[in-house]
């Protein structure tokens, strides 16, 4: 029995019991493996960054969503549309019961029929 009856070094150590369909297969599950583990690399890198630059601008990135909305609730583009003849019935109620002067109260007027 020779070396060369096992496989001498340097020589095909291919296992003729596994078909070498199999190694392209490998091959592919290797890359692809490769592949996502940069992905998963990559998005871990861009939420650290985009958390960093949230946090320098004083927003918090875990409640971000959160502030938006809240924020968004207390903008005139979700309050209820005033009537103009209701604002100025308002201006001139808050007028009569003496909480603004005449100053105050010809601004808002003009103000309210400007809008």
């Amino acid at each position: 029995m020779a070396i060369d009856d096992f496989g001498a070094p340097g020589g095909e150590t291919h296992n003729p019991l596994i078909p070498p369909v199999y190694d392209l297969l490998w091959t592919l599950v290797a890359v692809g493996g490769i592949v996502t583990l940069l992905g998963v690399v990559a998005v871990i890198v861009l939420v650290v960054h985009r958390s960093r630059r949230m946090a320098a601008r004083g927003q918090d990135p875990l409640t971000l969503q959160e502030d938006l909305a809240y924020r968004a609730m207390q903008s005139a583009a979700f309050a209820p549309a005033v009537s103009r003849e209701h604002r100025l019935a308002e201006l001139d109620d808050l007028h009569r019961r003496g909480l603004i002067t005449d100053d105050e109260r010809r601004d808002a007027r003009a103000e309210a029929l400007r809008a």
